[in-house]
């Protein structure tokens, strides 16, 4: 398969940021390392935060296929513990992509189709019943405290991380977020927010939008109730 220019500028500059970080990502570096002038740089890109934008979408093109490869299991909950380690993985492993791609706001639409995936996991746990609090807040908790995690152990000297500690936050925010199994004798909470998923999952017609939103606002409530 042969390479477009940009595709070839967009490589070169991946190498560059994976071997000497966001400081070895100079216009020129760049443009030596892909075989080009200078300002074909910037008439493909525009500028060099141009260029950052789409080294951070090739790196989330290559996160989102180790989360595609992951595919589904019939137990939700595993899937969130096996999308957690992946997540973590990358972020420890490629730590100068991690940065561009989650410590800068740069590139929505690639996080934006990250995002969906974990939302879609969560939404399978709380079709299962399983799910303690509403959808959107548990996948925000979820994304908050991996990259978290994530974030403060790049921040740390290696020999001062405790791999122990990826595993107990994991655990706890699992623990925060579902129940350990389904219930006949669930919660309120619990059932309306399974209801919730099944319904924006499958609304039907049996309802007018007026009467949807009006009863997702009604299960949002008791699922903030306490149990």
């Amino acid at each position: 398969m042969t390479l477009t220019t940009k595709d070839r500028m967009v490589r070169a500059a991946a190498e560059l940021l994976q071997e000497g970080g966001r400081d070895a990502l100079s216009t020129r570096a760049v443009s030596a390392a892909a075989g080009v002038q200078a300002p074909t740089l910037y008439r493909t890109f525009g500028d060099k935060d141009g260029l950052l934008d789409a080294v951070a979408t090739y790196g989330f093109k290559s996160y989102l296929a180790g989360k595609h490869t992951l595919g589904e299991t019939e137990d939700p909950v595993r899937d969130l513990r096996r999308g957690w380690d992946l997540h973590v993985e990358f972020g420890l492993h490629q730590p100068a992509f991690y940065l561009l791609m989650y410590g800068e706001p740069r590139v929505r639409e690639a996080r934006q189709e990250a995002d969906t995936m974990l939302r879609r996991i969560v939404e399978r746990i709380a079709e299962a019943g399983r799910l303690r609090v509403p959808v959107e807040q548990a996948a925000q908790l979820v994304h908050a405290t991996g990259m978290g995690v994530v974030l403060s152990f790049l921040a740390s000297p290696a020999g001062q991380r405790d791999p122990d500690l990826i595993i107990a936050a994991r655990e706890h925010v699992i623990a925060t977020i579902t129940t350990d199994s389904v219930k006949k004798d669930s919660g309120i909470p619990s059932r309306a927010i399974a209801l919730k998923a099944a319904l924006e999952k499958e609304p039907g017609d049996v309802l007018t939008p007026a009467e949807h939103a009006m009863l997702a606002e009604w299960l949002d409530r008791l699922a903030r109730s306490s149990k």
